[in-house]
């Protein structure tokens, strides 16, 4: 058998084994842990770029998913989070998928934070209105887009992997639905 075939068959075989166990935890307990992933991955993000704290406080919310990407040729990835109001306090678990066509082979663990700058554009992306193409383009235009200490849009992203914080943040592509289970 290729090293190719192996790759993906492996992939298939751990999401088919992480699908299982996911499934197998209460509503409560994937709740839990969801939110124990945003707060830590936030954590992460304050020490790895400082400015993005005087972000974060100046946001009306954000979003925290922990995804994985894997592809040879055309790639796909999926996560899941938590999207919190900070005014309210209210929590919307969110699953998100992801595709492209690229060069390249291999898969890659990472988090994607979204911080909104008002609750407009938070309850936009909850509702599922939210256009990640768009924004994407947006932030395409400027440089160092991860490491910057502004909103493009009224969304500010940033993508940390285990090497630490990425310079772009690649939403292009990328679907948020509500996870029906943890409502």
């Amino acid at each position: 058998m290729s090293s190719q075939r192996s790759f993906v068959l492996v992939a298939v075989l751990t999401l088919s084994l992480t699908l299982t166990a996911y499934a197998q935890q209460s509503a409560d307990q994937r709740r839990a842990q969801i939110d124990a992933n945003a707060k830590q991955r936030l954590e992460q993000l304050f020490a790895a770029q400082p400015d993005s704290k005087e972000l974060y406080n100046k946001s009306a919310g954000y979003a925290v998913f922990v995804a994985t990407k894997a592809g040879f040729i055309v790639s796909g990835g999926s996560g899941t989070g938590v999207a919190v109001n900070k005014a309210s306090g209210q929590r919307t678990y969110m699953r998100m998928g992801t595709g492209g066509i690229g060069l390249g082979i291999g898969a890659q663990r990472y988090d994607l934070i979204a911080l909104f700058e008002n609750e407009a554009h938070l309850n936009k992306f909850v509702t599922g209105g939210w256009d990640s193409s768009a924004t994407a383009e947006a932030a395409a235009g400027k440089e160092g887009t991860a490491v910057r200490s502004s909103f493009i849009d009224g969304v500010a992203f940033y993508q940390l992997t285990e090497k630490g914080l990425m310079s772009h943040a690649d939403v292009t592509g990328t679907r948020f639905w509500l996870i029906d289970d943890l409502k």
